[in-house]
């Protein structure tokens, strides 16, 4: 009697505990090398779409959770990107890191974020926490900071991009040049007239970007021979409260600005609440304009005009850096992301007199001057 000639039989790899799982059992599953798998999973090397799908369907079917800690050793790698940002409060910045966090996570890295509220010793201890659990690279916002913070990062070959400025010399940044932006931001208000022109600044103590905001509307009040008057300067936290109390200030001033230069939007939109409390029409009475284009900024009424940036493209392309420097990749030191003067509503040619009785003498007058609250 004659036998059947046996089955060839698939080999199986058992089913394990989710943390018993190995690379090899993966590997024996997926019919491939446990190398193949390591870099279908570490995202490290070439493997074909048909291959990782299988890799994928094993790790699911089996339950593989990788081990991070013996990855870590093996690659030297953490797979952990962090970045910090000067304030959570200020939706570009979010928008920023959240734009990095999709693109690292698709890479295969996972992601921390840390505020450092414009305090440069709270920045500083962030970093070192951040060195010390272990991370493979950083994203920062401005260039501004302790020498000795980036030649710890440079000793220890971390790679780390500034973000929302230029750094200019060799210091990997994307970003744009905020002295020039609002030079033309400063620009559009001359050329429509205005020559008593107020500011409400960000703090520029340890803030390069609203330093070089500041700067940059000196710069072009000089080209039209002109200076900012030490009263039309003010310097405010960026909360909208604060550009209320600021723009009450500058319209209590003698003569008083045909236009108020703010240094972002949420100082702006402060400005442009208390115009409507002091009752002074925007753009009649006084033109207002802002620095971000946040997305409350072209719904407010009437729409600011202000400077766009491009926060999306700014995480994205920080990301595609440290990406590159890791991977050993040639990447450009210097990014240079494009922002554009958007014209709206709330900016318009000069009232006739600066020094005319109008509703602001009224209102401020009713209110006892610049000391009242918002």
């Amino acid at each position: 009697m004659s036998r059947e000639p046996e089955k060839p039989v698939r080999k199986r790899a058992p089913r394990r505990q989710a943390n018993q799982v190995r690379v090899a059992d993966v590997a024996l599953a997926a019919g491939v090398s446990g190398a193949t798998v390591s870099r279908a999973l570490n995202r490290t090397g070439s493997v074909s779409d048909r291959v990782r799908e299988r890799i994928e369907r094993a790790v699911v079917e089996l339950g593989y959770v990788p081990n991070g800690a013996a990855r870590a050793l093996a690659s030297q790698r953490t797979h952990v990107i962090g970045v910090i940002i000067p304030t959570l409060e200020n939706t570009n910045f979010a928008i920023t890191a959240e734009a990095a966090q999709q693109r690292l996570v698709k890479a295969g890295y996972n992601f921390l974020v840390a505020s450092a509220g414009y305090d440069p010793d709270r920045e500083s201890n962030q970093i070192q926490s951040f060195l010390t659990h272990g991370v493979d690279g950083v994203i920062l916002v401005g260039a501004q900071r302790d020498p000795d913070v980036i030649h710890s990062l440079n000793s220890r070959r971390i790679p780390y991009v500034v973000t929302w400025t230029l750094a200019g010399d060799d210091t990997p940044s994307v970003g744009f040049d905020n002295a020039e932006a609002a030079r033309k931001l400063t620009s559009h208000l001359l050329d429509l007239g205005h020559r008593q022109i107020g500011v409400i600044a960000g703090l520029t103590q340890n803030n390069d970007r609203a330093a070089a905001r500041l700067e940059g509307v000196r710069r072009a009040l000089n080209e039209r021979g002109l200076v900012l008057a030490r009263e039309m300067l003010i310097e405010r936290p960026y909360r909208i409260a604060e550009g209320q109390l600021a723009l009450r200030s500058l319209m209590a001033t003698s003569p008083r600005p045909t236009a108020v230069v703010c240094g972002n939007d949420q100082l702006a939109f402060g400005a442009l609440i208390e115009c409507g409390r002091l009752g002074l029409a925007v753009p009649q009475y006084v033109s207002i304009v802002g620095f971000d284009d946040l997305e409350f900024a072209g719904q407010i009424v009437p729409a600011l005009t202000t400077v766009h940036v491009p926060a999306e493209e700014i995480g994205l392309r920080a990301a595609e850096y440290l990406l590159a420097r890791i991977n050993g990749h040639p990447s450009a030191t210097t990014t240079e992301v494009p922002v554009s003067l958007i014209v709206r509503e709330s900016s318009g040619p000069p009232r006739r007199s600066a020094d005319a009785t109008g509703p602001a003498g009224r209102a401020l007058s009713a209110g006892g001057g610049s000391g009242m609250d918002p």
